[in-house]
């Protein structure tokens, strides 16, 4: 099976292009054929799994290559997939999660006109991240970069006749595309320096070069990881992606868009490793954009922008792991494949509110839902749970393992880390108190009702998956898996023991969510949100997303339309109207030249006449001189 891992690349590939072209026939069965498609791929990453695992330590690891890419001289990239534990994990999590989104897709685009073409992108989709976390070299990684920007594109606009969706993919595609030019920079200075761009190789290699350009080429990588995780300073696109269908917002935000600057750091460790000043940068921006996307959490009426807003903090603690080193690699992987559960549960439960009150996103209208939907309230709570790090939870283990990390590391970021998780205890007790709590503020023609079966069953599997999520820690499972591609997972000792560390966790993360019932639970929820001026800053930075939009049209949009109209400006008044104003001249000049010509004999003859006599005159003036 290890020389077959192609194959789960090609069957979702193959799957949504085949129904993207074979016409309107296939309406009615071609969700069946993506569904299973991405099954087929999952059932294959198991069996691949279950061989690897059987393998020693050090033989973990697995490169196929289908074909020479590209020749050049000494320059060589061959299309090869290269399967090893840190690829085995993602691409579970990938086919897993993946294939639940698909089936609970059947029921939520049932009615939709266009439900074939959303399953062949959500195919392509799935097909362009696995060929990322399955590349052997960073140009073929380019490759599956590339391919998950279009798609999700593609999916972010899905229902394009809304002018908020068209904005919302233009967007996402815009500001991806910053962070991609990071990407490409970090590819050509690879070549540059060490005349590869073979991931084993750049990895084993990197310390020949100077730090100075091992920091250039972390930072690099870390822009266009910042732009594909919606890192700050590329945060703006994610929030707006809620505009695309519910399922979407779940396959980004838990099993595939946003890892993939997590997969990039950790996968390129040889050159995180060789520079500290880019580990630096990394957990910098990680620790700023866990608290920036846990501050809009807390100030989100829409539930999928507060879950989105929830997501950026999340992966922030997953960037700050990866800054870690050695001491965090592992744990920012764990934190990853937890998150991929419960983040997917919360999307698609949030999906499932949404079909039950008329697609209406606003959780001011909410309230009182946990009778009407039991089942998406019990799975929606055992993602909360896992979220905030209930003991016993997947989030328990994952994120507190990072907390440990970051307090060995600095006790500043440590703090930062500790905070993170007591804001993030608000803002989803919160979500909880307005949606399935309180009193029912729902609209009068709104009747809430669970949703079907189809929906409801990847809800169970992603449920008990955020709970039992925690197992991969058991004996340092996830650690010991990972240390043929990450290295040794170093441990530093801590002030206090660790089940201190852990009771101080939890305690603060239960001062969070006590301070969100005493806020929302205990008192009426106002069914309409109250104006910015009637709230104080904090909550005003937070609805406006700490302002990122109105900076990026500051700094960014305003000077590039300026600039672009000045250019056009002398372009078409300037260059253009030199040369055409020159032609029109000419022209002019021309018609003038041509009224003589006006083909009648006798104004030729009177022309001919006049003439003898003016050659007449001047000979008769010179003789009398």
């Amino acid at each position: 099976m290890l020389d077959l891992v192609w194959l789960l690349v090609a069957i979702p590939l193959v799957s949504g292009l085949g129904l993207l072209v074979w016409g309107k026939e296939a309406d009615a069965w071609g969700h069946l054929v993506a569904t299973v498609a991405s099954a087929a791929s999952f059932v294959l990453g198991v069996v691949a799994f279950i061989e690897l695992a059987g393998r020693d330590a050090d033989d973990r690891s697995v490169t196929h290559v289908l074909f020479t890419w590209i020749e050049a001289g000494p320059f060589h990239v061959d299309m090869a997939y290269h399967y090893d534990p840190l690829a085995a994990l993602f691409v579970l999590l990938i086919t897993g999660v993946g294939t639940l989104i698909h089936v609970y897709s059947i029921g939520y685009m049932a009615h939709d006109e266009r439900r074939r073409r959303f399953f062949c992108f959500l195919n392509i989709f799935v097909a362009a991240m696995l060929t990322l976390v399955l590349a052997a070299d960073y140009l073929v990684i380019f490759l599956g970069w590339e391919g998950v920007g279009l798609a999700s594109y593609l999916l972010i606009g899905f229902w394009q006749h809304k002018p908020s969706a068209a904005a919302a993919a233009k967007k996402a595609f815009v500001v991806n595309r910053v962070g991609d030019l990071g990407m490409a920079l970090a590819i050509m200075l690879m070549f540059a320096q060490l005349g590869t761009t073979d991931i084993a190789s750049v990895n084993a290699s990197i310390g020949s070069a100077s730090t100075s350009v091992a920091t250039a080429m972390g930072l690099l990588l870390l822009l266009g990881a910042c732009g594909k995780s919606a890192q700050v300073p590329l945060q703006s696109w994610l929030l707006d992606a809620m505009e695309g269908p519910t399922p979407v917002s779940a396959l980004i935000h838990a099993a595939t868009m946003v890892t993939a600057g997590v997969y990039l750091v950790v996968r390129s460790n040889g050159i995180f490793d060789a520079s500290e000043a880019a580990r630096t940068a990394v957990v910098v921006v990680g620790l700023v954009t866990l608290l920036v996307g846990a501050w809009i959490g807390c100030a989100k009426d829409d539930i999928k922008k507060a879950l989105a807003g929830s997501t950026m903090s999340q992966i922030g603690y997953m960037m700050l792991a990866a800054g870690l080193g050695p001491a965090g690699y592992a744990f920012a992987i764990f934190h990853l494949i937890t998150h991929g559960f419960f983040k997917a549960n919360m999307f698609l439960g949030a999906g499932s509110v949404m079909h039950a009150m008329d697609d209406d996103v606003d959780m001011r209208h909410y309230g009182a839902l946990r009778t009407s939907l039991p089942i998406t309230f019990a799975t929606f709570a055992l993602g909360y749970l896992a979220i905030i790090g209930f003991p016993g939870f997947s989030g328990f283990f994952s994120k507190d393992k990072i907390i440990e990390a970051a307090f060995g590391y600095n006790v500043w970021v440590g703090l930062g880390t500790l905070l993170g998780a007591g804001v993030t205890a608000f803002y989803m007790t919160r979500l909880m108190m307005m949606t399935f709590f309180g009193e029912k503020r729902w609209r009068d023609e709104v009747h809430p009702h669970e949703s079907p079966l189809v929906m409801t069953i990847p809800l169970m599997v992603l449920g008990a998956a955020s709970l039992l999520g925690g197992a991969l820690l058991a004996g340092d499972w996830i650690v010991d898996w990972l240390e043929p591609v990450v290295g040794h997972t170093e441990h530093h000792e801590l002030a206090i023991p660790a089940l201190a560390m852990s009771a101080i966790i939890v305690a603060v993360v239960a001062v969070g969510a006590t301070l969100a019932y005493l806020t929302y639970g205990r008192r009426p929820v106002a069914d309409v949100a109250p104006l910015d001026s009637q709230v104080r800053w904090p909550v005003r930075a937070g609805r406006h997303e700490m302002y990122g939009n109105e900076i990026n049209e500051a700094l960014v949009v305003r000077p590039v339309q300026h600039t672009t109209r000045t250019l056009v400006f002398l372009d078409g008044r300037g260059i253009d109207g030199f040369v055409t104003g020159l032609a029109d001249r000419l022209g002019e000049a021309s018609q003038a030249l041509r009224k003589p010509q006006n083909g009648l004999v006798r104004s030729y003859a009177l022309g001919i006449f006049a003439g003898a006599t003016l050659v007449l005159v001047a000979l008769l003036a010179v003789t009398l001189a």
